[in-house]
């Protein structure tokens, strides 16, 4: 038994130490070299709109298309409670009518396990080498993601990537069709006003600078096998664009995002832009048909329900009030007259902390 321990360790550092080089190779390999031709030559007819396709609607097929939910998130306490909340709403609507929800995983990119891993399915992730991801931690996403495809069974054939600032508010189907992804659109991502900075990952004879969607990698729903090719380039264009000091300025906290939209119009992946994918209090002001709640901005209001941009209010709802300890249990409501979707998120969040057993530990 002692020599069969001592050999799979020996083959885990082994395994650890050859990604290791591959992503200091590739980090620093001309990106050209490394990128295959898109191919986004499609027989679907697509609304110019929202480019949703226009036989959705006359889909008749029953079967389901089962996607797994996949978030990416550090040990910090500030992603662990927002992963908690996550995921008990994952839970509640995954099994109900019109949901194409499968399994649910939380990839760890922290290097070790934590005190969750029994409560939320996840897999751990090796950050990346000391000192690459220059402070901003997001780029480990991408490099977990590439882990994570190439040692995890998988038994989906779609993937939805998602933030632990999600609250999924009604079951989701998978949007996605006929090798498009879906994606919600950010409208602070601008392809055309970036074109200059963006052909040195995105070539002229790639295509026009449009292919490239206005999106990032989350909220998406992609097919498996389409990102497990868009991963390795996404983790690439990320480590040059934040290498390269022009596009670092440019892109600042969104770069990650924009690598991800480059990467899947290298690959030829296009996708459906899902407005109604998600909203994002307090600017959208009501839930209607949507399926997630992002809540990244903060919500201040005074006492009259009107909204205090820029200033703290009276009553306010603001993630990073919460950093190094997890949200408290039954947090007081909105004052009347505040938007509906602060509403509905803030009942959504009591109710997960309510009934997540040992909340605060």
């Amino acid at each position: 038994m002692g020599c069969g321990n001592l050999f799979f360790s020996a083959l885990v550092t082994f395994s650890v130490a050859l990604i290791t080089y591959n992503i200091i190779i590739s980090a620093n390999a001309p990106l050209k070299q490394d990128f295959p031709g898109p191919s986004r030559h499609s027989s679907i007819s697509v609304d110019p709109i929202i480019k949703m396709p226009l036989e959705r609607s006359k889909a008749s097929s029953k079967q389901k298309r089962l996607f797994h939910t996949a978030v990416t998130a550090s040990d910090s306490v500030y992603n662990t409670w927002q992963c908690r909340i996550m995921y008990y709403w994952f839970k509640k609507f995954k099994d109900s009518p019109n949901s194409e929800m499968g399994g649910f995983t939380r990839i760890l990119h922290s290097g070790n396990p934590d005190n969750f891993t029994d409560e939320i399915p996840t897999f751990v992730a090796q950050p990346l080498p000391a000192g690459m991801d220059q402070g901003y931690i997001v780029l480990n996403r991408p490099w977990a993601f590439v882990q994570w495809l190439q040692k995890a069974d998988i038994k989906e054939d779609y993937i939805l990537m998602a933030e632990p600032d999600h609250i999924i508010v009604k079951p989701i189907p998978n949007l996605s069709t006929d090798g498009l992804g879906a994606a919600f659109p950010f409208f602070y991502i601008e392809p055309k006003k970036y074109e200059k900075v963006l052909r040195k990952y995105f070539p002229e004879d790639k295509g026009r600078i449009t292919r490239i969607d206005p999106i990032g990698n989350s909220p998406v729903i992609v097919g498996k096998e389409s990102l497990k090719k868009i991963a390795p380039t996404w983790m690439n264009v990320s480590l040059a664009m934040k290498k390269d000091p022009e596009t670092d300025k440019a892109f600042g906290w969104v770069l990650e995002m924009y690598a991800y939209a480059v990467s899947s119009a290298l690959h030829g992946v296009g996708n459906i832009l899902y407005k109604d994918f998600m909203i994002q209090p307090p600017w959208d002001k009501e839930v209607g048909n949507k399926f997630i709640i992002h809540y990244t901005y903060g919500c201040d209001y005074n006492l009259k329900g009107e909204l205090t941009y820029g200033k703290i209010g009276e009553w306010r709802f603001d993630k990073r009030s919460f950093t190094q300890v997890p949200m408290p249990r039954n947090l007081p409501l909105p004052p009347p007259g505040v938007a509906e979707s602060v509403v509905t998120l803030v009942k959504m969040v009591n109710e997960a902390t309510a009934n997540i057993p040992n909340w605060g530990s």
